[in-house]
């Protein structure tokens, strides 16, 4: 199992929790939500808890916890700027389909909760 980060990515999370000024990683995880079934989530990962599986990619970490593990396998997050947006965007396998809007996706049948 793996999660990887572009180096876009990676500068963006040292930079976010730099100016924080606290934070040991970013933590991403699954939710179910929006118009195509689920939508992924972003917090600080202050600490690293027991379920939790640590990555880290051009020197920086994300933390992602056992039940959510299925679902991002296999992803490269990469940041990226489209006008006046910016967003950290996955490259996930688990996607089967997203929605128009792309807030939120369907999972391919084996990964489904």
């Amino acid at each position: 199992m793996a999660i990887t980060l572009t180096e876009s990515a990676a500068k963006q999370i040292q930079k976010q929790l730099e100016k924080r000024g606290k934070g040991l990683a970013l933590r991403i995880g699954v939710k179910k939500v929006g118009c195509s079934g689920f939508a992924y989530t972003f917090d600080y990962a202050d600490e690293v808890r027991a379920d939790d599986q640590v990555f880290e990619s051009n020197n920086a970490r994300v933390v992602v916890d056992a039940a959510n593990l299925s679902f991002l396998d296999g992803s490269c997050v990469n940041f990226v700027r489209e006008g006046l947006n910016s967003t950290f965007k996955f490259d996930n396998p688990n996607i089967e389909n997203t929605c128009g809007c792309g807030e939120s996706f369907s999972l391919k049948e084996s990964t489904e909760i």
